[in-house]
C-alpha cells in the first residue's frame, strides 16, 4: 500500500473511532505528517506535529528527559517511545506516534548503522515500539520510515476497531 493509500486508511479509522492523532518526527523531518495532511478532512483527526531534529527540542518541547537522551542516545527505543508520549500530551491526543532514526548517509555507527529507526505508538494505554534498519539512500529510508510508521498506525487502528466489533474492511 502506497503513503497516500495508507494515509487515506488511517483518516477513515480515525473518523469512525473519534481518535485524534499527533507526530513526533526526527528523521523524516515531517513526512508523516505531510502524507496525514494529503487526506482532505484530515483537520478532522490531526491535531500537529513537531519535528524534533535536534536533542534540545526532543528534551524541552517532547519532555524527552535529558537521563534517556544521555543514557540510550536520540537514536533509541526508549527515546522513541518518550517521544510519542510527549507528543500525545504536549497535544492532548488520543494516539501519539514517534519516528527517531539515522537516515543517512552519515551519522551511524557500528552499533547504530546507517538506516537504523525506531517507530513508536502511544495511547494512554498502548505502546509499542519496531526497531527497524533500512538499506537505502537517504530518501529512501526516510520514505520506508514514514510508511512503517503509518503501518503501524494502521495496524493498531485495526486491531482496535476489530476488538471493538467494527473491523476496517482491507
Amino acid at each position: 500500500m502506497d503513503l497516500d493509500q495508507l494515509a487515506a486508511e488511517i483518516g477513515a479509522a480515525l473518523r469512525r473511532t473519534g481518535q485524534t492523532l499527533a507526530l513526533a518526527e526526527s528523521c523524516t523531518g515531517g513526512l508523516v505528517c505531510h502524507c496525514i495532511t494529503n487526506i482532505p478532512g484530515s483537520s478532522d483527526y490531526f491535531l500537529g506535529g513537531v519535528v524534533a531534529y535536534a536533542n534540545s527540542t526532543k528534551e524541552k518541547v517532547l519532555g524527552v528527559p535529558a537521563e534517556t537522551l544521555q543514557k540510550h542516545g536520540a537514536v533509541s527505543r526508549e527515546t522513541a517511545v518518550a517521544m510519542a508520549e510527549g507528543v500525545c500530551d504536549l497535544l492532548d491526543a488520543d494516539i501519539g506516534v514517534a519516528i527517531t532514526g539515522i537516515a543517512g548517509p552519515g551519522g551511524g555507527t557500528p552499533k547504530k548503522p546507517v538506516g537504523l529507526v525506531y517507530i513508536s505508538l502511544a495511547t494512554r494505554g498502548v505502546h509499542a515500539c519496531e526497531r527497524h534498519v533500512w538499506s537505502g539512500d537517504r530518501r529512501a529510508n526516510k520514505r520506508s520510515s514514514a510508511q512503517a510508521a503509518l503501518q503501524l498506525l494502521l495496524h493498531y487502528l485495526t486491531a482496535r476497531s476489530a476488538q471493538d466489533g467494527d473491523a476496517i474492511e482491507p
